[in-house]
């Protein structure tokens, strides 16, 4: 029996079955680079679903994770902490005047979001939201009713009240489902699960002009695009828009489970002591982790490298669709990118596996790449290299 193999039968015998796993046992991982237990090497381009954003183990976010872990590794939110302080410091001098929560996750991120704009609208008698079609805003119970798809939903009958769905990038649709109920508007500034669906900056303007108009609470679930991947730090900042609330996690942490609840002044105290906490939100060992991920992409232009490679991986991109007449469409925004295909991608994404290239493939068709912000050319030029290859026997 391999190493994988034992693995595998530990998790058989002791873990519930909530994920479709592959028989891939990651041992160690540097970069943009994963190795197996058996020792084999992969390219990742997709890294743990964007969470390693600046690459596996970024010598500065451990240097500061192994710090902060031999001084302090939690403090009760009944007092202060200065890791918190300076990481909240730190979001709000890149994104917009306000205040965060934390917490540790995206789901919990996005619920403290809802709670915030469901206060908000209390006393007015206010309590709907308007969220969008395909989007995936996490798996908690409000959550699953919060996304825009059926087949998370399935078997948690009865659901929450008061998420209406609309079609994504459809403005007409939004005036439509408003009505004296709304509180709050939540998407993704690009729906990433969803396929890579983008909008217009028509689009993103509209939304914000109706909420103005209307005093909705405009929230952006930013938990994947966040922390530069899509050209700036935050995704928000190519729309020419600020909303009103802002939610994080993944790439914040750089590997360690965080996330973050930001509102602007306007909303900054509307929740208040006892409407809502987390005991291991913004503990010092994540805050540490999530400032050396805010330094490192200082330090090493790794916006800037997102956008050039972007552009580049984009481009080598296209000659493979000019190549193969399976590929329908490339749609990118710096590093986040969806290839678009006209058949079922589960056997591209297992035999890249099988090369050596990891990556993802969501709504059957798409296939999502979204590669650590501080890649290089030479391993886009590998991973290119190994689609090549893997595309040829279609």
């Amino acid at each position: 029996m391999s190493k994988t193999d034992k693995v595998v039968s530990l998790y058989d015998n002791y873990i519930m079955k909530t994920y479709k796993r592959v028989p891939l046992c990651l041992e160690k991982a540097k970069g943009v680079k994963v190795w197996d237990i058996d020792g084999k090497e992969y390219l990742d381009f997709f890294p743990g679903w964007a969470v390693s954003g600046i690459g596996h183990c970024h010598p500065m976010v451990s240097d500061a994770v192994s710090k902060q872990a031999k001084k302090l590794m939690h403090v009760s939110n009944n007092y202060y902490s200065e890791a918190q302080a300076q990481l909240a410091e730190a979001i709000i001098k890149n994104s917009f005047p306000g205040k965060v929560f934390f917490a540790n996750s995206g789901a919990e991120a996005n619920e403290a979001a809802v709670k915030l704009a469901r206060l908000y609208g209390h006393d007015k008698g206010r309590f709907e939201m308007i969220t969008m079609t395909k989007s995936f805003h996490g798996r908690t119970l409000a959550m699953i009713t919060a996304t825009g798809q059926d087949k998370v939903k399935h078997g948690f009958e009865p659901l929450p009240v008061g998420f209406i769905h609309v079609p994504y990038r459809d403005i007409e649709a939004v005036k439509a489902a408003i009505t004296d109920k709304t509180i709050a508007i939540m998407l993704e500034p690009v729906q990433c699960e969803g396929g890579i669906n983008i909008p217009s900056v028509e689009y993103m303007k509209a939304l914000r002009s109706i909420c103005d108009e209307k005093d909705i609470v405009l929230i952006f679930d930013e938990v994947q695009t966040g922390m530069g991947r899509s050209g700036k730090i935050f995704a928000f900042k190519n729309f020419g828009v600020v909303p009103d609330v802002m939610t994080l996690a993944k790439a914040l942490g750089g590997g360690l489970p965080i996330g973050a609840c930001v509102a602007r002044e306007k909303f900054q105290d509307v929740l208040t002591p006892g409407t809502h906490a987390s005991t291991f939100g913004g503990s010092p060992i994540v805050c540490a982790a999530g400032l050396a991920v805010f330094a490192a992409i200082k330090k090493e232009k790794m916006i800037a490298n997102a956008n050039s490679m972007g552009a580049y991986l984009k481009k080598k991109l296209e000659v493979l669709k000019a190549k193969y007449n399976f590929i329908k469409e490339i749609r990118t925004m710096a590093l986040i990118i969806g290839v678009e295909l006209n058949i079922k991608g589960d056997s591209i994404y297992s035999e890249c596996l099988k090369e050596g290239l990891l990556i993802n493939c969501t709504q059957d068709t798409i296939l999502r790449i979204m590669p650590p912000i501080n890649v290089t050319r030479k391993e886009i030029d590998k991973a290119i290299s190994i689609l090549d290859k893997v595309f040829s026997k279609i």
